[in-house]
């Protein structure tokens, strides 16, 4: 911490026109408390899991920014020399408090005003301190009323260091900082993309509106199957209140790409996968790939300002085929995770 904080020039830095672009698009992956951040030349890679079952990624380019800067962070060589460093080939991981990073992003009118004051009870001063400088209501400063863009910045000085977001709009500026915690995310749920079992586009909001269809049994449990003939693609679910099931042909309109040599069926927590629902409304299309050890992806492509896309993906680990309906529920997704983080050794 105190190297980060002796460097006149931050590592990282970075100035976005649109902090509500930036909002979206971490708003899908917000269904838990932090969020592994990864800082590379490319752009800010951020991660979010529940439980080893379910992960959540969001990449954030460097063209989403209007200006992105990164300096690969140094240390000492063995030269006799001590002022020598070398850049250091690791790109600086760490997490912070996601829903703090939505209300900071979110604090001058940045989102639509249900987003702010629909959940009085988000954490919101978790490692995060503010410095405001505006008076009245924030109404009254909101862009949509202004009519003036807003500015987000972000910077960090290294390790250990927070992250610093600087907003500026209508010639009101509100610092803010995040603390930074060790990372706790050891990898990604492995997907097989040399061995998948299906491979299926369609537009999101279709897949969108089968899973809140599905939602009127308030089901535990959602089984997708996938075959090469009639019915091509079913979402099933089941729960106290009864059975659904939503059917989906393979007319080229509707399916836009159906890649399935051989029927699959997995069954996933159906929360789950309705954490999912804020990407599946913001997003024109979701390919849904699934590997032969059921793994699912769901990776979301989200339309961005200035005409280029985003993507957003999630990884679902499945229930065991052995567990039978009886068994407990946590249990079943338990033994399921060491399957699915181990299948990325074999």
């Amino acid at each position: 911490m105190e190297e980060g904080s002796r460097n006149d020039e931050p590592m990282f830095s970075a100035v976005s026109s649109s902090p509500r672009q930036l909002f979206l698009l971490l708003r899908c992956i917000n269904f838990a408390s932090k969020a592994q951040v990864q800082i590379s030349q490319e752009g800010l890679r951020f991660t979010v899991e529940e439980s080893r079952v379910m992960q959540g990624l969001a990449f954030l380019e460097k063209s989403l920014f209007t200006t992105f800067n990164y300096t690969l962070p140094t240390h000492p060589t063995n030269n006799d020399d001590d002022s020598t460093s070398a850049p250091d080939s690791d790109f600086p991981i760490f997490q912070i408090s996601l829903p703090s990073l939505l209300e900071t992003l979110q604090i001058l009118g940045l989102s639509d005003s249900k987003d702010r004051w629909a959940a009085p009870s988000t954490t919101y001063s978790s490692g995060i301190t503010h410095s405001l400088s505006r008076g009245g209501p924030a109404a009254a400063f909101d862009a949509r009323v202004l009519d003036m863009p807003g500015v987000c910045r972000l910077s960090c000085f290294g390790p250990g260091s927070p992250l610093s977001i600087i907003l500026e709009e209508s010639g009101v500026t509100t610092t803010c900082e995040l603390v930074t915690y060790e990372p706790e995310i050891q990898e990604d749920i492995p997907l097989q993309r040399d061995r998948l079992a299906q491979k299926i586009i369609m537009r999101a909001s279709w897949l969108h509106d089968a899973i809140t269809e599905l939602s009127s049994t308030s089901p535990t449990r959602l089984t997708i199957t996938a075959s090469p003939s009639a019915p091509f693609f079913t979402l099933s679910s089941a729960g106290p209140l009864g059975s659904a099931t939503v059917e989906f042909s393979k007319d080229p309109q509707l399916l836009e790409t159906f890649q399935v040599p051989k029927r699959t069926v997995n069954t996933y927590k159906y929360s789950s996968i309705k954490a999912a629902g804020k990407a599946m409304a913001l997003a024109s299309k979701v390919s849904i790939r699934g590997d032969y050890q059921g793994v699912l992806s769901l990776q979301f492509m989200i339309e961005v300002e200035g005409g280029g896309v985003s993507f957003v993906d999630f990884r679902f680990v499945p229930f065991l085929e052995e567990e039978g309906d009886d068994d407990e529920e946590g249990e079943g997704v338990g033994g399921e995770v060491e399957r699915g983080y181990g299948s990325d050794e074999d």
